[in-house]
């Protein structure tokens, strides 16, 4: 019995530290990114948003971020976990579909970008590709009298390169600098 103990307490022991040392790994990296592992706060017209999380836009004025599975709410951050050969899951997408055809008319002959009608893993995905950005611009431009072609500059401003993977394009971000075009 005293052996299962001991054997017990040095397993605690090493787990302690291997633990503790991954979590300080993790803490000291989170603090050379440009955030420090900190949320990315803006302020704009007198209210605090979240650049980290993804916005509900409506307006037909604006770019429209990811659908998300748990209506943009923060704290129960979670994907669908429906897969592709559930029919609900299927039919949740072509309503998606439907509707970003009808609030984009001269993109109905367009290949939809699949962020704007798949929810993220955690339902508050923050980013769009510039494919997804720039199939809104006719409607965004259409809705704000502005040139298509200076909404397209603006996307590719907007742009973020990313190490790995593909750019990214932050929706708050684009929508606060749309708005500061005007």
């Amino acid at each position: 019995m005293k052996n299962h103990i001991l054997s017990a307490l040095r397993l605690t022991l090493v787990m302690l530290v291997i633990v503790g040392i991954y979590s300080g790994i993790v803490y000291a990296g989170s603090k050379i990114l440009p955030t420090q592992g900190n949320a990315e706060i803006i302020r704009y017209k007198g209210q605090k948003f979240y650049a980290n999380i993804g916005q509900d836009f409506k307006s037909p004025k604006y770019f429209h971020g990811r659908p998300s599975a748990v209506d943009y709410n923060a704290a129960g951050s979670a994907g669908s976990n429906k897969g592709p050969s559930n029919e609900e899951y299927l039919e949740t997408v072509q309503k998606r579909i439907d509707t970003l055809k009808m609030q984009n008319p001269g993109m109905a002959n367009t290949k939809v970008p699949v962020e704007l009608v798949t929810a993220s893993g955690s339902g508050l995905d923050p980013d769009i590709s510039e494919e997804g950005a720039r199939y809104q611009v006719l409607r965004i431009a259409e809705e704000r009298k502005i040139a298509a072609e200076r909404i397209e500059e603006l996307i590719k401003r907007q742009t973020e390169q990313t190490l790995f993977g593909p750019s990214k394009i932050n929706v708050l971000k684009l929508n606060i600098a749309l708005d500061q075009m005007n």
